[in-house]
């Protein structure tokens, strides 16, 4: 897992979706629940964005419903992060992306 602090490395995952890339995110910092990262989009990001945007707009709007099932939908994408070095690809996680910048919570 993530530490926190300035004195970690440059730690990064892999965001897919199968075999594809959908970006990257290299850790800034880790918040108490979330890993804030940079996001450089790969491959795959642009047929998945839409779901990310309809999640970012519904929170924005303070639509808890539509917010619960745009992430739900993001959620059945099966979106694995895989840390780059050492470590367990993760599964089961809440992420944000918006513009350059990501956040995910497990």
């Amino acid at each position: 897992m993530a530490g926190g602090g300035g004195s970690v490395s440059e730690q990064s995952w892999r965001l897919t979706r199968g075999n594809q890339l959908v970006g990257t995110l290299r850790l800034d910092e880790v918040d108490m629940f979330w890993t804030d990262c940079r996001f450089e989009p790969g491959p795959g990001w642009p047929a998945i964005r839409p779901l990310f945007d309809a999640s970012r707009d519904a929170w924005l709007a303070h639509d808890l419903k539509a917010a619960l099932a745009a992430d739900e939908r993001i959620r059945q994408e099966g979106l694995v992060l895989v840390p780059e070095g050492d470590g367990e690809p993760v599964r089961d996680f809440v992420i944000r992306i918006r513009g350059d910048r990501a956040r995910f919570k497990w």
